[in-house]
C-alpha cells in the first residue's frame, strides 16, 4: 500500500542514494504531444538539495523533450525503484525548472550539488531541479530483481570524440541544431548561446 511522507527525510535521502538509475517523465500540455519518460543515471547525477528540493545534471542527448516540457509547464516526476533488496518504488513529484550551463547560477549548483557521472563538462546541458510537492511510495512487487554490473562508458567516450573531432564548441553546436526544440516543436535549448 502507497505511503505518503510528509518530506524527504534522512532515511529516504540514503535509499536515494543506493539505488543505481532513476527515471524522470514529462507531458507536454497538449493532449496530442507526447508524454516522455527517460531513464537516467548514474545515481551520482541526482542529488536531494533539502527535504522538498531534488536536482539532477542533465547531460548531452539526443534529445530534449524533459527540459521542452519543463520550460511549458514545470510538471515532473522522479522516479525510483528498488532492483535489490526490498522491494520498492519511490515518486518525487514536483514542479520542475532548467538552468541552463550558460546560465549564472548552473555553477553554484554544480558546486552545491556535488554531482557525480560527468567527467566531460561540455556534456552538462543543464541542471534541472524539482520542487517537490509529493513524496510518496508504493510497494514495488512486480519491479524484477537485478544484479548491477558497471556503469556504461559511451556518453564519456563519445562526448570526448566528438569534442576530439569537431572542436570544443562541438556539444553547443549540436545542442543549438539537434536539442533546440522537442519532437513536439516545443522549445528546449533553442536559446541555448552558440
Amino acid at each position: 500500500m502507497a505511503k505518503v511522507f510528509a518530506a524527504i527525510d534522512q532515511r529516504l535521502r540514503e535509499w536515494i542514494g543506493r539505488q543505481r538509475m532513476y527515471f524522470v517523465a514529462t507531458a507536454p500540455l497538449s493532449g496530442e504531444g507526447h508524454v516522455n519518460v527517460s531513464p537516467k543515471g548514474p545515481i551520482g547525477t541526482l542529488r536531494v538539495l533539502d527535504e522538498r528540493t531534488v536536482a539532477y545534471l542533465d547531460l548531452h542527448g539526443s534529445g530534449a523533450e524533459t527540459v521542452a516540457h519543463l520550460r511549458e509547464n514545470g510538471r515532473i516526476v522522479v522516479m525510483l525503484c528498488a532492483f535489490e533488496g526490498p522491494p520498492r518504488i519511490l515518486r518525487l513529484h514536483g514542479s520542475g525548472r532548467v538552468v541552463p550551463s550558460h546560465d549564472p547560477e548552473f555553477a553554484d549548483l554544480i558546486e552545491r550539488a556535488e554531482f557525480e557521472g560527468s567527467p566531460v563538462e561540455e556534456a552538462r546541458r543543464a541542471v534541472i531541479v524539482v520542487e517537490v510537492e509529493r513524496v510518496a511510495d508504493s510497494c514495488g512487487y512486480g519491479v524484477p530483481l537485478m544484479s548491477y554490473e558497471e556503469e556504461r562508458q559511451h556518453l564519456e567516450l563519445s562526448s570526448r570524440k566528438r569534442l576530439r573531432a569537431e572542436g570544443p564548441d562541438a556539444l553547443e553546436r549540436y545542442r543549438a541544431e539537434k536539442n533546440a526544440v522537442s519532437i513536439d516543436g516545443l522549445p528546449a535549448f533553442a536559446d541555448h548561446p552558440r
